[in-house]
């Protein structure tokens, strides 16, 4: 029997094929380290996230390619770790050095849930084991502090020539939100440039260290805050966030034409709300409708990230503090937003490692 090797272990794992990427694992130099004892195989994969929605089967695939093709190997050990591919561009480095991957959760209109679902999504990534921002870019009508369960003011602190100041933390993400600055019934009385000037400072003047996804929660619409945004700093991608029914829909449209004609990729749709299941007899009622998200994303061309049914007990863990994805992780709820994480991370690297996010600037009018 011919000693095992390297190159016998690597020519094995080039049969291992990343479903999303549609390349080896070798080919996209996931494989960090072979070490071989005997009949013995130690292998380290390095993925893309760590919310990597395919990684028992990568991981399944890794040791049955070396068994049918190394008969000789006896104990197998795959090792998986993450590293999180950076959406690089010259104007992100410069305000948000740091951050890896920046990305709008937007709406049509309001009252669909968005905060709600950019909340649980960050939470569920970072439960994953990514570094995870939140910024809550509704300046008029912030929420995040309510939802997270943060009542005390950010410190601000000496960053060589700069005042900085250091996001709050709960729930294992870094959040910063105007609502932190104010008090709770104090009203944001500003025009627009001034709005648009705190979401510059949010991003420019806070110090968020290192950080996988940096979420914006903005706020309903196409007006000055997301035209700001996508002025300043180029988004990895944006999540749309509907409900099943048409009025619904015929407002979400105009959120994905906008993006998309600032080149901002649009990396999926989420359906909230989606049905109702009846505690008592386990019925489901489709209270909005049913399929709009998914006949929308196939129109579109766009993908379905997932969809999430009502629940007394969403509404309830923002009220107090304590996110879905956090009090109840056993719920179906939690457990789509949960799913609807890893399908968003893998867009991101689908995007970053296929080079589709643009790297122009965009220039609007006044």
């Amino acid at each position: 029997m011919p000693q095992i090797s390297n190159e016998s272990v690597l020519s094995a794992l080039k049969n291992v094929y990343d479903p999303d990427l549609h390349k080896d694992i070798v080919t996209l130099k996931m494989v960090k380290d072979v070490k071989i004892s005997g009949e013995d195989i130690d292998i380290t994969v390095e993925l893309t996230t760590p919310a990597c929605p395919l990684k028992d089967k990568i991981k399944d695939d890794c040791v049955n390619e070396i068994k049918k093709q190394i008969p000789s190997a006896k104990k197998i050990n795959v090792n998986m770790t993450a590293n999180v591919r950076s959406n690089l561009d010259d104007r992100k480095s410069s305000i948000l050095p740091n951050v890896k991957n920046t990305i709008a959760v937007a709406s049509g209109k309001g009252g669909v849930g968005k905060s709600t679902i950019a909340v649980n999504l960050a939470i569920a990534l970072a439960q994953q084991g990514a570094s995870v921002g939140l910024i809550d870019a509704d300046i008029y009508g912030p929420s995040i502090p309510l939802m997270v369960g943060i009542q005390e003011k950010p410190r601000i602190f000496q960053d060589t020539a700069t005042m900085k100041m250091v996001p709050l933390e709960n729930c294992g993400i870094k959040i910063m939100s105007i609502g932190f600055l104010i008090d709770d019934d104090a009203p944001v009385i500003w025009r627009g440039p001034m709005a648009s000037g705190a979401i510059k400072q949010f991003m420019s003047d806070v110090h968020w260290g290192e950080i996988d996804y940096l979420i914006f929660d903005l706020p309903p619409g196409t007006g000055d805050i997301q035209l700001t945004l996508v002025q300043t700093i180029p988004l990895t991608g944006a999540v749309i966030v509907t409900t099943p029914q048409n009025v619904s829909l015929i407002d979400v449209k105009k959120a994905i034409k906008m993006f998309q004609r600032v080149n901002v990729p649009i990396l999926g749709i989420v359906e909230n709300m989606s049905y109702f299941i009846a505690p008592d007899t386990n019925k489901k009622y489709d209270i909005f409708g049913t399929g709009g998200g998914e006949k929308l994303a196939n129109d579109l061309s766009i993908k379905l990230l997932g969809a999430v049914p009502i629940n007394a007990k969403i509404r309830e863990g923002g009220d107090k503090g304590s996110p879905i994805v956090v009090e109840s992780p056993e719920t179906e709820e939690a457990k789509r937003i949960i799913d609807i994480s890893k399908n968003l991370a893998a867009e991101i690297s689908i995007n970053t490692l296929s080079d589709k996010t643009p790297k122009v600037e965009i220039l609007l009018g006044d």
